[in-house]
């Protein structure tokens, strides 16, 4: 029998919908906020040949860290970035803003994939957080990066046995009074709370752009507008080749995630999917308190079809998540950004969750493009005589553990061994995606199948389950 979520069973009336989205702008409300604060000053195109110890293509999160971190470790260096349009414009500065500690998308995949080198890979990722959290301060980055921690959020009565028998140090079951009592939304019938130590928020633009001023600041050369058209490694070294021009360089780190991958082998190893964003007017102070929230905790549900929140230093609350849409055929469009359903049933269900906040407008509507792997989380490696290293596939949840692929694109290149590059997780590619149509044939079939267990109590259909077996899968 198949069962009302609380997001069906609370809507609110589609007045109450249309009137909260009725001036709402279509744009990533932290890029708007970051620029009007004039953080965006952006860069030239490249033009000409020139030459480098390191070339890094990709001005986002990853290709940041990595080109800050390989100056930092070596002055010396002659490092030059290359981002196709402009730093942070895509999922950098697009995302939710969490800050997890995990690199392996959480403890469950991670303990299920990689058990001997689990408990390595958890203190891998709370020490990649901690130096996250340091560099941002030396690097004087105002990032509004805040020790929150989490609450996870049980809306339904099965989701009750998820939050109970936890193995996970640093997480702790709520009752209903507890939860309700950290944030008071009517549904709410208790979680799980996730320690500061392990989750932080962050406004996501702030840090790319803080991230690329800082980078000028080390001496790193950062081109904008310049894609890279292709490797050239037939000789000494690797030239990355532009419209406008080339680096010829020792080495090159690529940080494309989503985008054209310019190695063949990783062409098949990830898809784009598309997850929506909601950006709230700063609530009243009467609205404030009607909601609880003091800790200002990130937010996520517990169910297969998650969403995710935050609330930011000015009052605003970020809602998003809910479903992670594949375009037929792998397609990546700035059309597929503004999806007015999709945004309307995410609104809905802010009014479901917190039905007080009624009246409230949507000031931003927006989405992002993710790069998702069959095993929900990173994969790394070298090609081209280890003259290339690349890191992709961070599903989502890369805010934090692009800065740990960054350090494991570094060792690799630098022919270290380390326990970054030791452990299963790295060592290990995963399986790759089928080519079209097969791809949106198996993709489309398991967001059904999530949409349907959120329906049945959590319980996993048959295909769900061979999924599990063979150690695939999509992530909403």
């Amino acid at each position: 029998m198949k069962n009302t979520t609380l997001y069906e069973r609370d809507a609110p009336s589609p007045d109450v919908v249309r009137r909260a989205l009725a001036e709402t702008k279509l744009g990533a409300f932290w890029l708007d906020d970051a620029r009007a604060a004039g953080l965006d000053t952006g860069r030239p195109t490249l033009n000409g040949a020139m030459s480098a110890d390191l070339v890094v293509v990709g001005g986002g999160f990853c290709g940041l860290w990595t080109a800050v971190i390989a100056k930092r470790r070596d002055p010396s260096r002659r490092v030059v970035l290359l981002e196709g349009r402009r730093i942070g414009w895509a999922a950098s500065g697009r995302n939710g803003g969490w800050v997890d500690y995990s690199i392996t998308h959480g403890a469950e995949n991670g303990r299920r994939r990689w058990p001997d080198d689990f408990e390595l890979l958890e203190r891998l990722g709370m020490e990649n957080l901690a130096g996250m959290e340091r560099d941002v301060t030396e690097l004087g980055v105002d990032a509004h990066f805040d020790r929150t921690g989490a609450i996870m959020l049980a809306v339904e009565e099965h989701q009750l046995e998820w939050t109970r028998d936890l193995e996970n140090p640093g997480e702790s079951t709520l009752s209903r009074e507890r939860a309700q009592g950290l944030l008071n939304a009517p549904g709410l019938l208790g979680g799980i709370l996730i320690d500061p130590s392990k989750v932080a928020t962050v406004h996501p633009a702030r840090l790319a752009f803080g991230l690329a001023r800082a980078a000028e600041e080390l001496g790193i050369e950062i081109f904008e507008h310049s894609v890279v058209r292709g490797l050239d490694t037939n000789g000494p070294g690797v030239i990355a080749v532009t419209d406008g021009g080339s680096v010829r360089a020792e080495q090159a780190a690529l940080a494309t995630n989503v985008f054209r991958p310019l190695l063949k082998r990783n062409r098949l190893m990830t898809v784009p999917v598309y997850d929506y964003v909601l950006m709230t007017e700063p609530l009243t102070a009467a609205q404030r308190e009607s909601i609880g929230w003091a800790g200002r905790q990130g937010i996520g549900d517990l169910s297969n079809q998650f969403h995710y929140s935050q609330i930011t230093r000015d009052g605003r609350i970020l809602w998003g998540g809910y479903d992670a849409v594949y375009k037929s055929g792998g397609r990546i469009k700035e059309s597929y950004e503004d999806d007015p359903a999709m945004h309307a049933k995410l609104a809905s269900h802010f009014f479901a969750l917190f039905p007080q906040l009624e009246g409230l407008a949507f000031s931003h509507r927006w989405a992002g493009v993710i790069d998702t792997s069959t095993r929900f989380s990173a994969f790394h490696g070298t090609a081209r005589k280890g003259r290339v290293a690349y890191a992709a596939g961070f599903t989502g949840l890369g805010v934090a553990a692009v800065r740990y692929g960054a350090e494991v694109m570094l060792d690799l290149l630098a022919g270290e061994r380390t326990e970054r590059t030791e452990n299963a997780m790295v060592r290990s590619r995963g399986v790759p995606f089928p080519p079209e149509p097969a791809a949106t044939i198996g993709i489309q079939m398991s967001r059904w199948s999530l949409e349907q267990a959120d329906h049945h109590q959590g319980r996993r259909n048959l295909f769900l389950k061979t999924m599990d077996a063979l150690g695939l899968g999509f992530d909403s």
